[in-house]
């Protein structure tokens, strides 16, 4: 797989909302009502990324998830990693 250029992330993110560049990879936080909350956004992710296969970094802090996407054979960002940014984006909104 090989890593998007830089105009090619930045088309990509152009209709992502909530996804940026950190780095060598596609962030996203949001903030759940609860923690409850917020570990059932990270069960629906998990749903998400295991059927693609494609697993996001997580961090849970209270009510706060931080996804990243990187592709690590690759040594940064693919099409794997905002094909499955777009997936997730539904689970995301309105958070």
């Amino acid at each position: 797989m090989e890593l998007l250029s830089d105009a090619e992330l930045d088309a990509a993110l152009a209709g992502m909302p909530g996804w940026r560049r950190e780095g060598r990879m596609l962030v996203r936080s949001v903030e759940a009502p609860s923690f409850l909350a917020a570990v059932k956004v990270l069960q629906r992710v998990a749903l998400v990324a295991e059927a693609r296969e494609h697993h996001p970094d997580v961090d849970l802090r209270h009510r706060t998830v931080k996804l990243a996407l990187h592709t690590w054979d690759a040594g940064g960002i693919t099409a794997l990693d905002v094909e499955l940014a777009r997936a997730l984006n539904p689970l995301l909104e309105g958070m």
